[in-house]
């Protein structure tokens, strides 16, 4: 992987929980240590102990003289402008800019640092834990060579999807951006459901959590799709039909979902203009 960064070095800026973990995949991955800088004020002793091992660098703030080949912006929203502000030197024609920020477009960074190769992707939490997915769009400056780069770097925490258009990435928000937290709320109410049905609240607890994360994995390793795979645990007449002949009324989940994809699409536009 180090051909790829014979334009300048990896240049993270970030290394909370994000981009830390992507920091960790990359080195794992065999990028080499040498090829990278940390920018971060305030890095976890983990981070540094990691930075330190793998041979790479770093530091608080920008170094003069230094062009990046993949600048990477794992920052939080609100404090991207001012910190994008600050950055400007690292940017030269080789350079392509990634940025992990939800909200931010295209046009945002284009107002920072000019026009340039540029993509913007949204992983997802359990990115964490190597298990994430990630969306992904690049504008027509990033050339095959900078796709295929920036694909390498983000995928060290699972799949890479790329969009065609820029507002694709408000969609990949909505699902797959925050739809951890939707499966985390189904283990909620599936556990408060069993207290209901008689279940001490902590065993209803443990069977939930351990029932989504086990057809979690089921999915991930079956090639059947979603689909065959909830028809084969459905005996007909039997329990599991009885409920998803409440769950997949016309008024249930389906409608339900739609309403809620579509409040995190339009907040993700909102955020974005």
């Amino acid at each position: 992987m180090g051909s790829m960064f014979q334009s300048g070095p990896l240049v993270l800026v970030g290394a909370g929980n994000m981009g830390g973990a992507l920091l960790t995949g990359w080195l794992k991955q065999g990028v080499p240590g040498s090829s990278v800088l940390v920018l971060d004020p305030s890095p976890s002793a983990a981070i540094l102990s990691t930075v330190e091992e793998a041979g790479a660098r770093h530091l608080t703030e920008a170094p003069a003289g230094v062009k990046a080949g993949i600048l990477f912006l794992a920052v939080k929203p609100q404090m991207m402008a001012a910190v994008a502000e600050t950055l400007t030197g690292l940017v030269g024609p080789d350079t392509v800019i990634v940025s992990i920020a939800a909200g931010k477009t295209i046009a945002f960074f284009e107002g920072i640092f000019g026009e340039g190769a540029m993509v913007r992707a949204m992983p997802n939490t359990p990115a964490m834990v190597g298990r994430g997915v990630t969306g992904a769009y690049a504008n027509q400056r990033v050339n095959e060579a900078q796709r295929a780069a920036v694909e390498s770097l983000l995928k060290v925490s699972g799949p890479v999807e790329w969009v065609a258009n820029e507002s694709g990435i408000d969609a990949v928000t909505a699902v797959s951006g925050s739809g951890p937290a939707y499966v985390f709320y189904l283990v909620e109410c599936l556990a408060e459901a069993g207290r209901k049905a008689g279940l001490p609240a902590d065993l209803a607890m443990r069977l939930a959590r351990e029932t989504v994360s086990g057809a979690g994995e089921l999915l991930h390793q079956s090639p059947d799709d979603a689909s065959t795979l909830r028809k084969n645990v459905t005996s007909p007449g039997g329990t599991t039909a009885a409920a998803l002949s409440v769950l997949m009324a016309d008024d249930a989940m389906q409608p339900l979902f739609d309403r809620a994809v579509e409040a995190a699409r339009a907040r993700a536009v909102e955020l974005s203009a």
